[in-house]
């Protein structure tokens, strides 16, 4: 979490909109959809404590944009895509859990929208090592050069920030 915390502070000092992405589902499960055919036990319901963002850990803030999700992808039935537009964003950096489930959905959805999707390796887990492993091959399949350490990402959003100072709209 703490190199999470790092990208979040440096995406905002280089004026990069933070979104955060909460998976959510009714007391009542009916929006699980086939979520629960496969290993998933029932989990992030909204009336559960532990499904709120950490808010203090995360340091969320109210110029923070917050999605809340029902199925894996934050495409899937949110506003995710109209905030991207509004925002004027070509560019996803990601980062998360599980790298296997939600953060490889979002990265095709992402990908299939015509966005450039990065994922900060160093800032992401999967359910298990190799199935974090085998999603970030299957990201890179689709976009090369997707992974990046979480160094690499700090240096691009210092490079963006410079020119947009150079570069002022």
């Amino acid at each position: 979490m703490l190199k999470a915390r790092v990208a979040i502070d440096k995406a905002r000092a280089c004026d990069i909109p933070v979104i955060f992405i909460q998976e959510v589902h009714r007391p009542d499960l009916l929006d699980f959809g086939r979520e629960l055919d496969g290993d998933e036990d029932i989990h992030c319901l909204e009336d559960n404590p532990k499904t709120d963002i950490a808010i203090k850990e995360m340091d969320f803030r109210p110029t923070d944009y917050l999605i809340r999700k029902r199925r894996y992808s934050a495409f899937f039935g949110t506003d995710f895509e109209i905030l991207l537009r509004g925002l004027q964003v070509d560019t996803l950096l990601m980062g998360g859990g599980l790298t296997d489930v939600c953060v490889h959905y979002t990265f095709a959805d992402g990908h299939q929208s015509d966005y450039f999707c990065r994922i900060i390796e160093d800032c992401t887990g999967g359910s298990s090592l190799d199935a974090h492993q085998y999603s970030l091959r299957a990201m890179e399949y689709l976009q090369t050069g997707a992974c990046r350490s979480l160094d690499e990402v700090l240096e691009s959003m210092e490079e963006a920030g410079q020119m947009q100072l150079v570069h002022p709209a």
